[in-house]
């Protein structure tokens, strides 16, 4: 359990996820940042953390890893459940090369090497093969595409012999309406009634030429639009006219066959619309890990061994926000070293204003967070960590106007809270305590709920 509800924004996870999404590479892994939770399974808190593990290991000893063409196209597959629909080229040409990703992906990752006896045969990244047991491929839809399409996305002229013959048909066509239109262009520059220097060009689809206002009676044809400045008419002469209109009917032949491929190729598709749209997970799953990555290189970040019951050993711990914003400005951030045990849980820091006991705190509270959603953390190697089923935070001005508390009053409001919630697996981090109120009756409040949090046997860093 997480206390209060704005828990990830005073303790600064807002920003983390805010980072991490950064170096997502696609709206799948920005989910993927979204949907990170807080977990108090030490089994599951490891297995992120030796997927974070391995993927900075495998950056570190190979480029091969296929990281191209994250695309997500899983509503548009889950569209095709319908009769009758299809992908659009550019759909159909994201979905072949994802598609190829997630392949090439479930290739690498349980590629077997052997051990450096010879004797067994290992997965270099066990973590990471893990995300694609029960995985399924589609090499085939993949060969499919890539019979209709081309290297640049669009329908290939060999996709139907009936596409071939339209397409040659156009072709054809066009080039005589560019002979014709080129040969009327001619004889009006030699009339003087076009400029020398102008060219057919297009204009709703159809081939015009340009001329001035003045002349345009002098050419029979069709006036389909005139230049902004008015300077410019664009006519198409009647010569062409028939042409044109038979090159139109072309291009509705062309997109209706285009449109009859994709809706037949739809068919083969639809049976496997489901394994299709859950093989996306991997993809996601990769880019919210290597996400992770990035930013544990950026924040020399660390991933120490978890133990099961609550324990707190951070050597040369870091505020990792701290460390990027003083990186900026070419200054150094002074490491802090904390620890608590079963026999002196709670650690309690007088001192001055401005002396760092509040960011001590929240480099605790932020740092131990961080650990359980599955973050690497800048603290030494030799640093060890156990997982709280409860973090509980009293930070900052908690005034409450829509409840009508003042902000001592919304502190003991925390507290009651807090001496309910607190067991033996829960962290309690507590800034400026006591204060709020007049010092004698704050710290004899404060005294008797620390008592209590000890009863408890609770876990915290308090400041005052």
């Amino acid at each position: 359990m997480i206390y209060p509800n704005t828990f990830e924004k005073k303790i600064g996870f807002s920003e983390i996820r805010s980072l991490l999404k950064e170096h997502c590479i696609s709206q799948l892994g920005k989910e993927q940042v979204d949907g990170m939770m807080f977990s108090y399974d030490a089994e599951v808190i490891r297995q992120r953390l030796n997927q974070v593990r391995e993927f900075r290991r495998l950056q570190q000893e190979t480029d091969d890893f296929p990281l191209q063409y994250f695309f997500d196209v899983r509503q548009q597959v889950a569209r095709l459940r319908l009769e009758g629909t299809h992908l659009e080229e550019e759909e159909l040409f994201d979905l072949k090369r994802s598609l190829d990703t997630i392949c090439q992906i479930v290739k690498f990752l349980r590629k077997e090497s052997e051990t450096d006896d010879g004797k067994a045969k290992v997965y270099p990244y066990p973590a990471l093969k893990s995300l694609t047991d029960g995985v399924e491929t589609f090499p085939n839809l993949v060969k499919k595409i890539d019979g209709i399409l081309d290297k640049y996305g669009h329908i290939k002229d060999s996709a139907s012999p009936q596409l071939a013959q339209i397409r040659s048909d156009l072709s054809r066509m066009e080039g005589s309406i560019s002979r014709t239109l080129s040969s009327i262009l001619r004889h009006a520059q030699s009339d003087g009634l076009v400029e020398k220097d102008v060219a057919p060009t297009l204009r709703d689809g159809r081939l015009v030429i340009p001329v001035m206002p003045s002349m345009k009676r002098k050419i029979r044809g069709i006036v389909h639009d005139e230049s902004a400045s008015g300077k410019t008419v664009f006519i198409e002469p009647a010569e062409v006219v028939e042409a044109n209109n038979r090159i139109r009917e072309l291009q509705a032949d062309e997109r209706r066959e285009i449109i009859r491929i994709l809706t037949e190729f739809a068919i083969e598709v639809r049976p496997h619309v489901k394994p299709i749209v859950a093989s996306y997970r991997l993809l996601a799953q990769i880019d919210f890990i290597r996400a992770k990555a990035l930013f544990a290189e950026d924040t020399q970040g660390f991933e120490p061994e978890i133990s099961v019951s609550p324990t707190v050993d951070f050597i040369r711990a870091i505020h990792p926000l701290l460390r990027i914003s003083l990186a900026k400005q070419e200054k150094e951030v002074v490491p802090l070293d904390i620890m608590l045990t079963p026999e002196k849980r709670i650690l309690l820091i007088s001192g001055p204003n401005a002396g760092g006991k509040s960011v001590c705190l929240k480099t605790m509270g932020l740092l131990q967070y961080m650990l359980q959603c599955g973050v690497s953390i800048p603290v030494s190697e030799r640093s060890k960590a156990g997982v709280f089923e409860n973090i509980l935070i009293d930070i900052g001005d908690e005034q409450s106007i829509e409840n009508d508390l003042s902000t001592y009053s919304s502190h003991l409001m925390n507290m009651k809270y807090m001496m309910r919630a607190a067991n033996e697996r829960t962290l309690i981090l507590i800034d400026e305590f006591g204060t709020g109120t007049e010092p004698q009756i704050g710290g004899a409040i404060a005294e008797s709920v620390l008592m209590q949090f000890c009863k408890k046997k609770a876990w915290g860093v308090i400041t005052t």
